[in-house]
């Protein structure tokens, strides 16, 4: 497996220190992973839809649209009720 080196201020050494049982290479090694996964993703996306006519301000509109659906479906599903009929 390949090795990098990586600089970190100071503070942050002195952070990692007071935590021994953190496995600083597994959470390095992870949080890279997400970051690579994220970005291919989001460049993949961007491939797919360079050619796209809407706007940013439909792309917020339709996501607004289906969170209030979706929101409306979970309400029918007892969603929002933790506290109506529940007895401590």
């Amino acid at each position: 497996m390949p090795n990098i080196t990586l600089s970190i201020s100071d503070e942050l050494k002195k952070q990692i220190e007071e935590l021994p049982e953190l496995n600083i290479s597994e959470s390095v090694r992870n949080f890279l992973s997400e970051k690579v996964k994220r970005f291919l993703l989001l460049k993949k996306l961007d491939k797919m839809l360079e050619n796209s006519e809407l706007t940013e301000d439909d792309c917020i509109r339709m996501g607004n649209e289906i969170k209030e659906g979706m929101w409306e479906k979970y309400k029918k599903e007892g969603w929002g009720n933790e506290n109506k009929g529940v007895s401590s």
